[in-house]
């Protein structure tokens, strides 16, 4: 596993692209993304954060084993879909 913080830019895929690539396994709560080359995030990288423009988007959650496959995106929770239950959650413990 690599010692230095790494980043990585890559192309949010379709739902349907996601779907044929998982078929039955992708729910709203998740989104793909990847690219030709199978840059992708990896073991290791499971709970780290997506970012778009500055804001948290998502989370690293699973993908292909080895990981970074030509056609086999990674798979990561899609944060928006926890939004009510992320703000009732802070607000209840505070």
């Amino acid at each position: 596993m690599p010692t230095l913080l790494q980043c990585l830019n890559i192309t949010v895929l379709s739902t349907s692209r996601c779907r044929k690539a998982y078929p039955g396994q992708i729910d709203s709560t998740m989104f793909c993304a990847g690219d030709k080359a199978g840059r992708d995030s990896c073991q290791g990288d499971s709970g780290g954060p997506v970012v778009c423009n500055g804001s948290l988007q998502g989370l690293v959650s699973w993908g292909d084993f080895p990981c970074a496959q030509p056609n086999r995106p990674g798979v990561y929770t899609n944060l928006c879909q926890f939004t009510k239950w992320i703000k009732d959650t802070i607000q209840s413990n505070s």
